[in-house]
């Protein structure tokens, strides 16, 4: 239906999380319209951070260094390590200003259907971290979902006879009206409630 490189492109961008066909036509037009330079200016970009960026060697956050900025900073406390699925999992927590500890990335999380089982995420180098450092307590912060939930389960079996295990609190986010919530997010929310 296309030329074969607007056919091509295409089909890269529909490689990407969330984006279907029409959007990546969308983005094709869009991309087709704007100056060479733009173009070459996101090829380089892409073509930089796959060059550039790899994984901390602690925490396998994303980072240009060995190890990444939240694992070089002194000021951080590391008998504390946030357990999430993707170094963008690590984004809302430093945005909340409140957790002050180190992290640790697994690179998804348990889905058997998938394949993805315990050795394939970065759950081995969590043990030897907490057995090997000044641990004191683990967070895990893994998406409240079935998957999620399962991999936290797994993680604090492993862990709770170490260690302190926790799990982040779950429930009505600020401003939600109870009316309009779910049943599960309720259940949860009076789980982890806490005197005032």
């Amino acid at each position: 239906m296309f030329p074969a490189p607007v056919e091509q492109l295409i089909t890269e961008l529909s490689k990407l999380p969330g984006i279907g066909r029409r959007s990546a036509q969308r983005l094709a037009f869009y991309l087709l319209g704007r100056p060479r330079d733009d173009a070459a200016a996101l090829a380089a970009a892409i073509i930089d951070v796959k060059d550039k960026i790899s994984f901390c060697r602690r925490c396998f956050n994303f980072t240009e260094e060995e190890l990444c900025v939240f694992c070089r900073d002194a000021r951080r406390d590391d008998a504390l390590i946030c357990v999430v699925e993707e170094p963008s999992d690590i984004i809302p927590i430093e945005k909340g200003g409140e957790y002050r500890g180190l992290y640790h990335v697994l690179g998804g999380s348990l889905s058997p259907l998938d394949g993805i089982d315990p050795e394939h995420l970065r759950i081995k180098e969590l043990v030897e971290r907490v057995q090997t450092g000044d641990v004191a307590e683990v967070i895990l912060a893994t998406n409240p979902n079935t998957s999620g939930e399962s991999t936290a389960l797994y993680i604090a079996d492993l862990l709770r006879d170490k260690l302190r295990v926790t799990r982040l609190a779950s429930g009505l986010p600020v401003g939600a009206d109870l009316e309009y919530a779910d049943e599960a997010t309720v259940s949860r929310a009076l789980m982890g409630r806490r005197e005032l």
